[in-house]
């Protein structure tokens, strides 16, 4: 058992001899770590965490009591081939939140850095986790899924497998996601749809006024202008920030969530 001399362990906890835990690791009371896991340095689990096989943590994460990670995914076309959860460092998972490795032979799961996701969720396999995100409770993320930087997901969110969530967005609570969300612009309704741009998380995000005016521009050409799909964007082309909405928007296959007639 590779455990760093540095690590406090509990009695209670249970940790396979093939699993590796880094410096200064704190495991709490009754955890539970399986085979071929790997933890970074400085990592803390509070008791009752349950971290499954093939599952990878970088370094000084936070896992709140009743976390599982790496779970089997949720997939009926899953062989119990090894498959991966790769999660990178400083992020914050707290209670009762499931994540799932992926779903082929091979494939990996990932969660970026310096997230906060709050109690009561679930991750599906081969999700596309950024960095810098909020999660909030009682949200469900299905499978495929990819979630940009600095994006904010309110309490009771659902998430239709291969949407895309764009950086630097906020949907509001309860919505459900099942088209793509351009990045930038706050989304509400039980259908998410864009009703302006995301202009408190920009300021936030230290996005300057000459910035978020060039956005204003984007959103109006993008929804309100009345110009052709290929029309809007080659004007989003022509704006610094638009060239990333205009990329975005090309790159859909799910198509992209529109404003409320």
């Amino acid at each position: 058992m590779a455990i760093d001399p540095s690590a406090q362990v509990a009695s209670s906890a249970r940790i396979h001899p093939d699993a590796e835990i880094g410096p200064r690791c704190v495991i709490g009371e009754y955890c539970v770590i399986e085979s071929d896991v790997r933890l970074g340095q400085g990592n803390r689990l509070e008791p009752y965490v349950y971290l499954k096989r093939f599952t990878r943590l970088g370094d000084e994460n936070e896992l709140s009591a009743g976390v599982v990670l790496g779970t089997d995914p949720f997939d009926k076309a899953f062989t119990g081939a090894p498959s991966a959860l790769e999660i990178g460092h400083r992020n914050r998972i707290r209670e009762h939140w499931t994540i799932s490795r992926g779903t082929k032979p091979g494939s990996v799961t990932r969660v970026g850095d310096d997230n906060y996701i709050m109690g009561s969720g679930h991750i599906a396999h081969d999700c596309q986790i950024g960095n810098g995100i909020t999660i909030a409770s009682n949200t469900l993320v299905a499978g495929y899924v990819h979630i940009g930087d600095q994006a904010f997901l309110s309490g009771g969110v659902v998430v239709h497998q291969h949407s895309r969530i764009g950086r630097n967005t906020m949907v509001a609570g309860n919505c459900r996601v099942n088209l793509d969300l351009p990045p930038f612009f706050l989304y509400a309704g039980h259908d998410a749809r864009p009703t302006g741009l995301n202009l408190v998380g920009l300021r936030r995000a230290g996005f300057t006024t000459e910035q978020v005016r060039g956005l204003k521009l984007a959103y109006s050409l993008l929804y309100q202008s009345g110009l052709t799909r290929e029309a809007s964007l080659a004007r989003l082309d022509e704006l610094p920030l638009g060239t990333e909405l205009a990329a975005f928007i090309r790159a859909s296959q799910r198509g992209i969530a529109r404003p409320a007639l």
